[in-house]
């Protein structure tokens, strides 16, 4: 069935489901759920994953639609390959570093509040996380591919609002 609704068109799906084994979740993943949240939950949870599916649908931020290598000035990020490289050099990021990078490299210039980063690169809230949490991550990924992240070349800080990649060029 879910094959036939993603035929139809690209609305955003969840499947809610008893089903708790790792192969129907992956099958459901793969055949083209947003999302797949298994019985029990509470509403507030259901409710927290509809808003954070319906805000990727809406920013056209989905896994398929992003391009696979995005490249500014000596920073490459190859998202298929979860490689980031600066000058020619690799750079080592966790799973979390790689995701905040590339979500941001995405969508540059566009200014993102530490709350609208958790539910897009988290898929959290502040009901879970503390926005510091955003924080510490953009700090981390700085250190690692600024060349003075004193002075950040590529995620900027805009005061009172949040963060934005601002590379020099284009993505390409």
């Amino acid at each position: 069935m879910l094959t036939a609704v993603r035929k139809r068109g690209d609305l955003p799906v969840i499947v809610l489901t008893g089903r708790r084994l790792e192969q129907d979740r992956v099958l459901g993943l793969e055949r083209g759920a947003d999302d797949y949240v298994v019985k029990p939950f509470s509403a507030r949870e259901l409710v927290a994953r509809i808003r954070t599916v319906l805000r990727r649908s809406e920013h056209g931020t989905t896994q398929a639609e992003s391009p696979d290598i995005i490249t500014f000035d000596g920073l490459v990020i190859d998202q298929s390959a979860r490689e980031v490289t600066v000058d020619g050099n690799g750079v080592e990021l966790t799973k979390r570093e790689f995701d905040l990078l590339a979500f941001l490299a995405t969508h540059p210039r566009r200014v993102f509040s530490r709350q609208e980063l958790l539910s897009q690169v988290w898929g959290s809230s502040e009901d879970w996380q503390v926005p510091a949490t955003v924080t510490e991550h953009i700090r981390r990924v700085r250190l690692k591919i600024e060349p003075d992240p004193t002075n950040p070349r590529w995620i900027h800080n805009v005061r009172g609002v949040g963060y934005r990649f601002a590379g020099e060029g284009q993505p390409s």
